[in-house]
């Protein structure tokens, strides 16, 4: 049983900055990609981040320059650091990580959530 659980949403001005957190526990071999996704009202889930067990990320063109998405291995933990914010992102934050339970058993596992409002 593994889980990965976001903590760090809230209620933000613009131009504000908020920290999300997302810890993975459980029976953990290892964990590959780690990464954040959202949705907002009426829209698909999309990629914000993501970044490699070795560190290496990936951003949405929307986010470029003002999020920085980081890891801790030791912790199985991925962070999102979010300046700058604007209303367009408010949305629901998801943390997505893919976790080997064994060698061979690879999982794809998401969080509940945390909720991200930009407003004044």
């Amino acid at each position: 049983q593994v889980q990965v659980v976001e903590s760090g949403g809230g209620l933000v001005q613009p131009g504000g900055s908020l920290r999300l957190s997302c810890a993975a526990s459980g029976s953990i071999f290892s964990i590959n990609a780690m990464g954040w996704y959202r949705q907002a009202p009426g829209n698909e889930r999309e990629l914000v981040a993501d970044i490699t067990r070795d560190g290496m990320t990936n951003y949405a063109d929307s986010v470029k320059g003002r999020f920085t998405i980081s890891r801790d291995n030791a912790k199985n933990t991925v962070y999102l650091q979010m300046n700058s914010l604007k209303p367009e992102d408010t949305a629901v934050y998801y943390c997505n990580a893919l976790i080997l339970v064994s060698r061979l058993d690879l999982r794809d596992c998401w969080g509940q959530g945390t909720q991200v409002i930009v407003s004044s």
